[in-house]
């Protein structure tokens, strides 16, 4: 009875000590040599509210300035989205009833480009004004921290210096009484000249578009 109690106890001895020995071993060199899962960066979206000129008018997507400055975001290697959100004929009073809907998306940086369908019509400088800053207050009141960039525009000269003035200075003013960053005409060096826009003499062509991304791009480029 003895002898079978020690052999008994003998294998239960062996077997313990296998299962131990083949037990994996982990030790702290082991766990750092294991590469950690690195998350994927959170892209920040840039949205582009405008007109046609946003829109890039009679081009393709790809051609217009807002994907143009994508690329340059990607060559850096930052962490942004531009989201194109330009509707052809917008007008101010357009837009202002359309951004609650665009602002259902996060939102870090915010270019409002309109007012040139208001200049284009005559429209009254004071209704555009009252427009633009209520599409600036929607977006700091739903995104507080958002930054804004605001897209000069200029009058036809036939509308007369009155209206051409007040519709120039309208952007620098409203960027400065809401503290966000200007660019003081989005069409500088490609307005007026033929060969940088369409046959229509309005919208920029392929190599417009470019100028025009240099010109939201050296404003927006801090900002990031």
């Amino acid at each position: 009875m003895n002898k079978i109690v020690w052999l008994f106890a003998a294998f239960i001895s062996f077997t313990a000590c296998n299962s131990e020995s083949s037990a994996p071993q982990t030790t702290g060199s082991s766990k750092s040599a294991q590469p950690a899962a690195s998350a994927p960066a959170v892209r920040r979206n840039i949205i582009f509210f405008g007109n046609s000129l946003t829109a890039a008018y009679n081009l393709s997507p790809e051609q217009g300035f807002t994907n143009l400055i994508q690329q340059k975001i990607d060559a850096l290697g930052l962490p942004y989205r531009c989201v194109n959100s330009g509707l052809s004929g917008e007008t101010t009073a357009d837009g202002k009833n359309r951004v609650d809907w665009v602002l259902k998306q996060p939102v870090d940086i915010f270019v409002l480009e309109l007012g040139g369908n208001d200049a284009l019509r005559g429209l009254p400088v004071k209704a555009s004004r009252e427009n633009l800053q209520t599409i600036i207050d929607k977006v700091k009141a739903r995104y507080p921290n958002c930054k804004i960039v605001l897209a000069g525009m200029q009058a036809p000269p036939n509308l007369g210096p009155a209206y051409t003035n007040g519709f120039r200075k309208m952007y620098p003013e409203l960027a400065q009484r809401n503290g966000t960053a200007l660019v003081p005409f989005l069409l500088e060096n490609v307005g007026g000249i033929a060969s940088l826009n369409l046959e229509d003499g309005i919208h920029p062509n392929v190599e417009g578009q470019k100028i025009v991304a240099e010109n939201v791009w050296k404003v927006l480029k801090p900002l990031l």
